[in-house]
């Protein structure tokens, strides 16, 4: 006989599914009697909170939905908090939980990790929630959840079976195949209105994010065609070269940027929710879009919010930018300003440098030298200092090399686990690189023994300011006086080589570089320390 849990091992790999998140408990090791005679891997974390933030990281380097079996109760809140990460950001991540028998549900007779609801607990942080109340049902609440990472706005799903399911015999099953569903084409008649706006326009300007990545190759040709400076969020970072002409990169938040953005003429936002972190990350207002505005995203309800359109579109971006790209090249472009186009991006970037800081300065050049040691590395951020620095002045060649719990939900203890899943996912054995703070790595620093176990070479950059330094700054700003920002730090090349990793320290560029070299040559996980001080010391800039 097949259980339920068998079968539903069966459809995830039919789905594409090569690993799954999770930690064994007495109510999920139904889910995996199938598992080890699948070719799915299994990660184990030393926290529920880990296996998100894991899935998370591996869903944005394989563009493939982030796998975890989590158990009822404690397993499934410790994991909301990595759902609302990527629910913030889109990250199509798949959580299959089991949950009390059907005659138990409700009832509040106190059995082992009970919950009132918790499909209801989970409303805010998933596209949707499902109660599996037969195994006949899970070919199709399957098929509903890979057809919204298909086809939809890729958010979290939950997926609870309860106990008694999860046993149910599923031989009925067996022969069901996974479903394919294809993503929304553009309306010609709306691509048509746009592209004649855009083609009209003598300033245009894209605004391209996330939600537009695959999208790369089209949009940058867009641009080039219309001439149009191009400004990216976090999440698009790499979708036009660093060195490209047009790219006026993430630099939403600085003034002279938001001028750029008020001086054109007709807008197009694609895959992008024109949200607070990603244009006005000093939460003070100001960001502005006075030309005509057109939004192209996969969901209906985002092409309205925060900034309304002159015109919206809803389809998949690589689609629609293809078709206008099409448009526009059959379609005689009106005469452009003369300073317009790469002459305004080069005075744009001309204004912005000597801006800069002396701590944005040095830590650009951390962030340059991890670059220049591993080029083709990807880069998992934290909410700590030089990620922040990198948000605004780091421009790279491919999308999907930067990525960080600072924008959107902004979480604390992201980048590590993320990192691990980031490694799985990516499948190339490149460098994944962590950078985290010392605050941030105290939330999720056990994770470092599942890097150990999971034999992934992340090398983990950790910023060391001895405290919550960025909301100390934000206290003494407003004349607060700091309380509970300087936290004991502990000694954490202990503490990593204590968990199985290697761990080293490094305040100058020349040490970096060394311990950079060393680590990408080790078969595990690496540790560097850099003390904010001593680094600022050394470099100078």
């Amino acid at each position: 006989m097949a259980t339920c849990g068998e079968v539903l091992v069966n459809l995830l790999e039919g789905y594409g599914v090569d690993q799954v998140f999770g930690i064994p408990g007495v109510h999920t090791v139904e889910l995996y009697r199938g598992l080890a005679r699948s070719n799915i891997r299994h990660v184990t974390p030393r926290h529920e909170q880990g296996a998100g933030f894991m899935a998370d990281g591996y869903a944005r380097t394989s563009g493939k939905p982030g796998v975890c079996f989590i158990i009822t109760g404690p397993g499934m809140t410790n994991i909301t908090t990595a759902m609302g990460q990527a629910y913030a950001d889109s990250i199509p991540m798949l959580v299959i939980s089991s949950v009390q028998s059907r005659s138990q549900l409700g009832g509040g007779r106190g059995k082992l990790h009970e919950l009132p609801n918790q499909g209801a607990m989970m409303a805010g942080v998933v596209a949707f929630s499902h109660t599996l109340m037969s195994a006949a049902e899970l070919p199709a609440v399957l098929a509903r959840a890979f057809a919204l990472f298909q086809a939809g706005r890729p958010r979290p799903v939950h997926i609870e079976i309860p106990l008694d399911v999860l046993v149910e015999n599923a031989d009925a099953l067996l022969g069901s195949q996974p479903v394919s569903v294809a993503r929304a084409g553009a309306a010609p008649a709306a691509v048509k209105q746009m592209s004649q706006l855009l083609v009209a326009a003598k300033r245009p300007l894209i605004l391209a994010g996330g939600g537009a990545i695959e999208a790369a190759a089209e949009l940058t040709r867009l641009a080039e065609a219309l001439g149009a400076p191009v400004a990216l969020t976090i999440n698009a970072k790499g979708m036009l070269a660093s060195d490209h002409p047009l790219l006026i990169g993430s630099t939403q938040s600085q003034v002279a940027t938001r001028a750029l953005v008020a001086e054109a003429d007709v807008v197009l936002a694609i895959g992008t929710e024109l949200a607070e972190t990603d244009y006005d990350v000093t939460f003070a207002g100001g960001f502005q879009i006075p030309g005509a505005l057109l939004r192209i995203d996969i969901d209906p309800d985002q092409t309205v919010r925060n900034y309304p359109p002159h015109l919206a579109l809803v389809a998949d971006a690589k689609i629609a930018a293809d078709a206008l790209l099409t448009e526009v090249n059959h379609t005689p472009l009106a005469p452009r300003h003369t300073d317009w186009g790469t002459q305004r991006v080069a005075r744009l970037w001309a204004e912005l440098n000597p801006t800069w800081d002396a701590a944005t300065r040095a830590q650009t050049l951390f962030l340059n030298t991890v670059l220049e040691e591993l080029p083709g590395a990807v880069l998992v951020g934290d909410s700590t200092q030089p990620v922040y620095s990198g948000n605004l002045t780091l421009n790279l060649d491919h999308p999907r090399r930067w990525f960080n719990s600072s924008t959107g939900y902004g979480t604390l203890g992201y980048a590590l686990p993320a990192a691990i899943g980031a490694w799985l996912g990516r499948g190339d054995g490149q460098p994944v690189v962590c950078l985290i703070g010392d605050g941030g790595l105290q939330f999720t620093l056990p994770e470092l023994a599942s890097a150990v176990e999971a034999c992934t070479p992340i090398i983990v950059l950790l910023w060391n300011n001895q405290g919550y330094e960025e909301i100390k700054k934000y206290m003494l700003n407003r004349a607060i006086e700091p309380v509970g920002v300087d936290i004991y730090t502990p000694d954490f090349i202990g503490v990593a080589k204590a968990l199985g990793s290697a761990a080293d320290s490094a305040h100058s560029v020349e040490q970096l570089r060394s311990a950079l070299r060393a680590a990408a040559d080790r078969p595990g996980p690496t540790l560097i320390e850099i003390d904010q001080g001593l680094w600022m010391k050394e470099v100078a800039v």
